[in-house]
């Protein structure tokens, strides 16, 4: 493969990334919406970012289907006019109920961006370099992150209603997928290539559920955690968010190097990272260099565990089983994802006697630091090298 078409497809992985990040395009303004909406529970304004993984469960089990049937490029395409469309429809009425619909609409594009990003790597990148170009796509999703987080709070500073706008970047990923992503058909099958699925997928299901129950209270709480002078700045929450991101740019970056340093035990060293990150949060919420310091190492959590993790996912079976595998821990992701705020407000509840971010970013980094434990102990056990 030319140099010139390996970078067309980064590109496009890229952009998909871009369209996965796109889920947190309202994490900076929960706090402004809530404040417009007075009568809506925290929790449902919470599930403005996780609400779209129910949808996005059944769309990423579906396209482990659909790669037999449609091209990944359509699917994809496909995905960026729904991200498009969802965008800007809330500016049509000041509307809870139509913001929330539009947002677990989305949920298509989250399913098919967060099922096939993994598998087009695959499909064109293998041994090192496959690694290497998921550290590009989990840097890519950092980016897109921060992009859409920073541009996102500074938009809706004055009027949430203009963060809206940042919806646009779904116009310029179906435009570059369009141009940038070879369509090499639908996914074949036959007697000896059948779809398989294997007992470290499912492992590696319950792993992702769990992490992402965890991961996604820093960004369904973070812009409600903040105290002191920055209390309710959007722009301040914006940039909070991006920090979280950066660190993941950089992370992925330096996946080769990182994954060299911790071998197998890769993913747990980046989830321990996350129990640090909580706990700073949990001690220092009014203090702006500390809640840097927090979101830095939530970033970093992230930036490294999910390219590895996605890496582990599509090297754990056959290539036609890449699609439905992925699709089938897609699914345990965004379980965790929907229901982080459903779960983890009532544990805070029962544990505590009240609900507070605090005390759910101290549950969280407890669940992390088991979780760690748990791969900790599965990792040293297999023999690969992730």
């Amino acid at each position: 493969m030319s140099r010139s078409k390996k970078i067309k497809i980064i590109i496009a992985i890229i952009c998909i990334s871009f369209l996965q990040g796109m889920q947190h395009s309202v994490t900076p303004i929960l706090g402004s919406i809530q404040a417009a909406f007075p009568d809506v529970s925290v929790s449902l304004i919470q599930l403005l970012v996780t609400g779209p993984s129910l949808l996005a469960m059944a769309v990423a089990l579906l396209s482990g289907f659909l790669v037999t049937k449609v091209s990944k490029k359509k699917l994809l395409l496909f995905a960026a006019l729904v991200a498009l469309v969802t965008g800007f429809l809330p500016f049509v009425k000041e509307s809870f109920a139509l913001l929330f619909a539009c947002r677990l609409i989305y949920g298509i594009t989250l399913g098919l961006a967060m099922s096939l990003n993994g598998v087009v790597v695959a499909e064109f990148f293998q041994g090192d370099e496959r690694v290497q170009v998921m550290g590009i796509q989990a840097a890519a999703v950092g980016a897109g992150m921060m992009i859409i987080n920073a541009g996102a709070g500074a938009l809706g500073k004055v009027d949430y209603h203009t963060s809206y706008w940042i919806n646009l970047i779904a116009l310029v990923a179906f435009l570059l997928l369009f141009l940038c992503l070879p369509d090499t058909g639908r996914v074949k099958t036959d007697k000896e290539n059948k779809i398989r699925l294997n007992k470290d997928i499912y492992i590696l299901t319950g792993v992702g559920f769990f992490f992402f129950l965890f991961l996604i209270t820093f960004n369904t709480n973070i812009a409600l955690h903040i105290s002191g002078k920055y209390a309710g700045d959007s722009a301040f929450s914006g940039l909070i968010n991006a920090v979280f991101s950066l660190i993941q740019i950089l992370a992925g970056i330096t996946l080769g190097r990182i994954t060299k340093i911790f071998v197998k035990q890769t993913m747990t060293a980046a989830v321990l990272c996350f129990a640090i990150g909580a706990v700073v949060l949990v001690l220092f919420p009014g203090t702006a260099a500390m809640l840097f310091i927090g979101a830095l190492f939530c970033g970093l959590c992230q930036g490294i565990f999910m390219p590895t993790y996605v890496v582990k996912v599509t090297s754990s079976v056959n290539p036609v089983s890449a699609a439905m595998a992925s699709a089938v821990t897609a699914c345990g992701v965004q379980m965790g994802s929907f229901i982080s705020p459903l779960v983890m407000n009532p544990l805070s509840k029962a544990f505590f006697g009240e609900v507070s971010t605090g005390r759910v970013f101290l549950l969280a980094a407890i669940g992390m630091a088991l979780l760690g434990a748990f791969l900790g102990v599965w990792q040293a056990r297999t023999g690969d090298q992730l």
